[in-house]
C-alpha cells in the first residue's frame, strides 16, 4: 500500500490515478512525463502550511521548468528563486522570472560574471553565494579593479559535529564557527565592490534525510536531528548577531523540504528554502514529518516479455545523483506491485520490471524518479495532467526543452 498526502492509498485510489493518467494522455506515445497539477498544487498548499507564515523561496533544481517555477511563485506562501547556476539566475532574470535570485553555490563562471557585472538590473536582483576569501579574489580577478558592487551571500557550515572527528551533513562551506563567519563578513564589508546582504545554511541531513523506516536507525536518525537542530540554533543564531555587525542583512535563509518545522522556529532565520515538496520524489517518502503527494512521473512502454511475469520496459535508466545505492533508482508505482530486476536495474535501453503477467505489449508502466529535479534533464516537456478530472491541461517545455542545460 503506498503513501500519499496525509492517508494512505488504497489499490482503488491507485487504480484510479492509473486510470486518470491513461485517460488523459491516451493520445501521447511513452516514454513521456506527466505532472499531475492536482498533487502540485496540493504540495505547495501543504508546504506553505508547514512554513507556517514564514516565506519560502523555492530551489529551481527541484522544479527544473519555468512553466511551473511560475506557478509556485504564484502563490502567497512563496518568495524568490534559490538558482543553483548563475547562467541560471542570469537566463530567469532576463525571462523575468523574479527579482530576488539567489544563487545556492558559488561560481567560478567568468563568461557569467562578465554579464552580471555589465548588467544593471540583473546585479541589482541576483545574489552570489560566497563562503571564503577565495571567492572574493576570483570574482575580484575577473572582473578587474573598481568593478561594480556584486550582491553576496555569505554560506555557513551548519552540519553537526558532536565530536571531534564526526561530520553529519554535506560537505559544503568551511564557514562553521560564528567566529569565522564574522571575519568573513568582516572582510566582504571592508573590500570595495561587494555588498553582504545574506546569509544561508543548508540543513542536508535534517532536511534529506528521512525518519520513517523504522527500527533502531530511525530512532537514531531522530535523536541525530533533534539535537543537531537545538545546537544549530544556537551557533546560527550567534553567528547570525555577528554577522549583523558587519552587514544590513536581507534575508537569512535555512532548511530544505524535509527540516521546515525546526527550521521555522530558529528566530534567526528569515525564510525557508524548499522545492522537492513540490514535486513528491521517492526519497521523500520515508518522513514522519510530513507525506508529500507523488507529483511526477515518467511512463515507459512495454515492448518485451521475456516471461509471463516479467515485462521488458523500453530505457528508463534515469538514476538520481548521490550515492550509489538502491534508493537513487527510479520506482515502478502503477500497476502496483511491480519491481526492478537486482541484476539489471533501470537500464539505459531497457528497464525489466518483475510482478505482473497482465502486462501486454505496448502498456504503460508509470515510473517515480528519486529526486525532483533531474527528471527535467531526460525529457523536454513535461505534460500537465489534472487527476480529478482525467485531463491533459497543456504540455510545457522544461529547461531541457527550451534548449539550456547548466551540468
Amino acid at each position: 500500500m503506498a503513501s500519499i498526502g496525509v492517508f494512505s492509498m488504497t489499490s482503488a485510489d491507485e487504480f484510479g490515478l492509473r486510470q486518470a493518467y491513461e485517460t488523459a494522455t491516451r493520445n501521447l506515445d511513452p516514454p513521456f512525463a506527466i505532472v499531475d497539477i492536482d498533487a502540485f498544487d496540493a504540495n505547495l498548499e501543504d508546504l506553505t502550511r508547514r512554513a507556517d507564515s514564514m516565506p519560502i523561496r523555492v530551489a529551481s533544481k527541484s522544479v527544473r521548468c519555468r512553466t511551473l517555477l511560475t506557478r509556485a511563485l504564484a502563490h502567497r506562501g512563496l518568495r524568490g528563486i534559490l538558482a543553483y547556476s548563475l547562467r541560471e539566475a542570469l537566463w530567469l532574470h532576463g525571462h523575468s522570472m523574479s527579482e530576488d535570485i539567489v544563487v545556492a553555490y558559488p561560481t567560478v563562471d567568468r563568461a557569467a560574471l562578465e554579464r552580471l557585472a555589465a548588467d544593471d538590473a540583473a546585479r541589482a536582483h541576483i545574489t552570489l553565494m560566497a563562503d571564503s576569501s577565495e571567492h572574493l579574489d576570483f570574482i575580484a580577478s575577473v572582473l578587474r579593479p573598481g568593478h561594480p558592487a556584486i550582491r553576496l551571500c555569505l554560506e555557513i557550515d551548519v552540519s553537526y559535529r558532536p565530536v571531534a572527528g564526526v561530520h553529519l551533513g554535506a560537505r559544503r562551506s568551511p564557514v562553521f564557527s560564528p567566529g569565522s563567519a564574522a571575519r568573513l563578513a568582516a572582510e566582504i564589508s571592508s573590500r570595495n565592490g561587494f555588498t553582504l546582504v545574506g546569509v544561508m545554511g543548508y540543513e542536508g541531513h535534517i532536511a534529506g534525510v528521512g525518519d520513517k523506516d523504522g527500527g533502531l536507525a530511525s530512532l537514531a536518525v531522530r535523536t541525530m536531528q533533534k539535537l543537531s537542530a537545538q545546537e544549530l540554533a544556537a551557533r546560527r543564531a550567534e553567528a547570525v548577531e555577528r554577522i549583523r555587525a558587519f552587514a544590513d542583512l536581507e534575508f537569512v535563509n535555512g532548511g530544505g523540504t524535509g527540516s521546515i518545522e525546526t527550521t521555522r522556529r530558529d528566530p534567526s532565520v528569515t525564510e525557508i528554502a524548499a522545492g522537492s515538496g513540490l514535486m513528491g520524489p521517492t526519497l521523500f517518502d520515508h518522513y514522519t514529518r510530513f507525506s508529500p503527494q507523488p507529483a511526477l512521473f515518467f511512463a515507459l512502454p512495454v515492448v518485451r516479455k521475456p516471461r509471463a511475469d516479467i515485462a521488458t520496459l523500453f530505457a528508463g535508466g534515469y538514476v538520481a545523483s548521490g550515492p550509489a545505492e538502491k534508493s537513487r533508482l527510479p520506482t515502478p508505482w502503477l500497476p502496483e506491485g511491480l519491481k526492478l530486476s537486482s541484476l539489471e536495474g533501470a537500464g539505459e535501453v531497457q528497464t525489466p520490471v518483475f510482478g505482473s503477467d497482465s502486462l501486454r505489449l505496448g502498456d504503460r508502466v508509470w515510473m517515480r524518479h528519486a529526486k525532483a529535479g533531474e527528471l527535467a534533464e531526460r525529457f523536454s516537456e513535461y505534460h500537465l495532467v489534472h487527476s480529478t478530472t482525467a485531463a491533459l491541461r497543456r504540455t510545457v517545455p522544461t529547461y531541457r526543452g527550451e534548449g539550456v542545460c547548466w551540468g
